[in-house]
């Protein structure tokens, strides 16, 4: 079993930077894949961005692609969105996710293991 917690969501300003956190437990975090999701208010939950169980892939949704960045410290057991520039229609709940897989995936059928999810708000 894999125990996922978030961390570092807040109330930012359009234009301002965020990072927030996930922290693993339970199986060798090497081993697999993870993920951020989000999840807007009224809609659906959507695939941000993904890293390889070692950390030398990644991969992105378009709308965030050149703003956000995934990496994973292996020895902390954490994995890390930052999000630059952040736009209004970023307001969500971002959600960590861990996959089934050592490779990367956007398809949450993939993920096994969810955290409980951080609020981010962008006001503009």
């Amino acid at each position: 079993q894999v125990q996922l917690v978030e961390s570092g969501g807040g109330l930012v300003q359009a234009g301002d930077s965020l990072r927030v956190s996930c922290a693993a437990s339970g199986r060798t975090f090497s081993t697999y894949a993870m993920g951020w999701f989000r999840q807007a208010p009224g809609k659906e939950r959507e695939f941000v961005a993904s890293i390889s169980g070692s950390g030398g892939n990644t991969y992105y949704a378009d709308f965030v692609k050149g703003r956000f960045t995934i990496a994973r410290d292996n020895a902390k057991n954490t994995v890390y969105l930052q999000m630059n520039s952040l736009k209004p229609e970023d307001t969500a709940v971002y959600y960590c996710a861990g996959s089934r897989y050592r490779t990367m995936s956007y398809g949450s059928n993939a993920y096994a293991y969810w955290g409980q999810g951080t609020q981010v708000t962008v006001s503009s």
